[in-house]
């Protein structure tokens, strides 16, 4: 958790940073530092959803044997050359 912390603050460091750099304005830079990660974070809920509706897709299409082959005691055996 401390490791995800800190490269949070380091984000936060770097938006401001990279903003301030643009355009000048500390009221720019602070604004955009808090809403981009708001915003991002919104994006990536839905990019979680659409990439397990993916996943499901892809694993029905090749008739769920992907799955079958990750369980554990499921039979499925990794053979080696």
């Amino acid at each position: 958790m401390s490791k995800t912390l800190t490269f949070g603050i380091m984000h936060l460091g770097i938006a401001f940073s990279v903003t301030y750099a643009l355009t000048g304005s500390l009221a720019v830079s602070g604004a955009v530092t808090f809403i981009e990660p708001a915003i991002n974070t919104v994006a990536h809920y839905f990019f979680d959803r659409y990439w397990a509706k993916r996943e499901r897709r892809q694993e029905s299409a090749a008739g769920g044997s992907a799955a079958a082959a990750a369980t554990p005691g499921s039979g499925a055996a990794l053979v080696s050359a």
